[in-house]
């Protein structure tokens, strides 16, 4: 009989106090799922690395892995990153790993965020004066991707909100890759006439992202005195966050477990295992293993499944045409473990900017077309060299996407 381990994979931050709330959510998971030893591990910059987590199950005697990326939404990490690190463990070491989905839309979710709101309006209306929820314009702030289905699932997330608490409006802004930043959204919002704006971060955890968000608030709100900014709190570790981790890996035994991007047959992966080169899978030997296995993929039924739905890589997303049918690899092994203290991981290090990082250095980088960088939380500069390639989002110079940092 296996036995089963759990493995929570996280993004990593160069934000110590980022890596230090993950960690704390990642202890408190067991006591939800009490019959199986739970480890956690970090795609890049901190440590332990996803790997070393693996290895503490396997020497534990955990032959079964369940998996999931403890993230809000799938893009190029979930959909790329993890899986490719997972599967080329589970073929080194002769392990089965399944992977769960991202956190997702979901009710919980939605309570769990709803919950910081609520609070931050109700500490509003006790500092500030009591207002209806229908007098407040309500800004939730994503992470922001490269993918339009990540990024419109955030704004389905503001939608459900501002039904739910019944405020006057609310906008959707991001906080790098995609459009409208920040600034420029908070800019906006402040046109609209609104007494008070509540800003929330949809986000699981503090870092330099968070200081960006509740930077750009406080720059906003003091250029329109005349409007309160009320900032809300991020996610962290709700009960109803945990509750959706815990689903996000007990769903995986089900009987009809939900398609995940770990076992994608859309796409050709690429493993790297040490000592043994480069392995390619096609889509048609991914079935295989699968049919192998006794698994019949949903992805070649008629209908695919709703997690595949919008997937870039599978059909034609408009605007992401090109996208169809990228290969599925890791692009993090360099910067894997780097850890969260490394030199030029806070604002003091850097000369684009004060108090908070701006995301001046990915409009320097891309000046300069010899850095390469994963996200605004790679705060620094460092020469890469790869083989290969990361398609350019195709609204990389729209006027409120990162190209808005310039002004300032």
């Amino acid at each position: 009989m296996s036995k089963i381990g759990v493995m929570i994979c996280g993004h990593g931050s160069r934000s110590q106090a980022a890596v230090d709330e993950f960690s704390v959510l990642a202890e408190k998971l067991p006591a939800l799922l009490p019959d199986w030893p739970v480890e956690y591990g970090y795609l890049e910059f901190a440590n332990p690395v996803i790997r070393d987590g693996l290895d503490k199950l396997r020497e534990q005697g955990c032959d079964k892995i369940l998996a999931v990326p403890g993230m809000l939404f799938a893009a190029m990490h979930a959909k790329n990153d993890i899986p490719t690190v997972l599967n080329t463990y589970a073929a080194k070491h002769g392990l089965e790993v399944s992977y769960g989905r991202e956190l997702g839309v979901d009710p919980k979710m939605i309570a769990a965020a709803g919950a910081r709101i609520q609070d931050a309006l109700d500490k509003a209306n006790a500092d500030l004066g009591p207002l209806p929820n229908e007098d407040v314009c309500l800004v939730v702030i994503g992470r922001g991707a490269s993918d339009p289905d990540a990024n419109g699932n955030v704004a389905k997330i503001a939608r459900m909100l501002h039904e739910g608490l019944g405020t006057g409006w609310v906008e959707t802004g991001y906080s790098g890759v995609t459009f409208p930043l920040v600034e420029p959204c908070l800019q906006h919002v402040a046109k609209l006439g609104y007494k008070r704006v509540v800003v929330f971060p949809y986000f699981l955890f503090t870092g330099i992202l968070i200081d960006r968000i509740y930077g750009f608030t406080d720059q906003v709100a003091a250029e329109h005195p005349e409007t309160q900014f009320v900032k809300a709190g991020y996610l962290n570790d709700h009960e109803k966050v945990l509750e959706t981790f815990a689903e996000r890996i007990t769903e995986q035994l089900s009987a009809t477990p939900p398609p995940n991007c770990g076992i994608c047959q859309y796409r050709t992966q690429v493993l790297a295992i040490e000592g043994e080169g480069t392995q390619s899978i096609t889509p048609a030997q991914r079935a295989a293993i699968a049919a192998e296995k006794g698994r019949d993929h949903p992805a070649f039924a008629e209908v695919p499944p709703p997690t595949c739905v919008l997937c870039k890589y599978r059909t034609q997303v408009l605007g992401f045409e090109a996208e169809v049918g990228a290969v599925q690899e890791s692009h993090h092994h360099h910067v894997e473990g780097q850890g969260a203290n490394a030199p030029g991981s806070n604002v003091a290090d850097c000369v684009l900017c004060d108090t908070f990082c701006t995301g001046m250095c990915r409009l320097e980088a891309a000046d300069h077309h010899h850095h390469h960088h994963h996200g605004d939380h790679d705060h620094h500069h460092h020469d890469h060299h790869h083989d290969h390639a990361h398609p350019e989002y195709p609204h990389a110079k729209h006027p409120l996407g990162p190209e808005s940092a310039r002004k300032s």
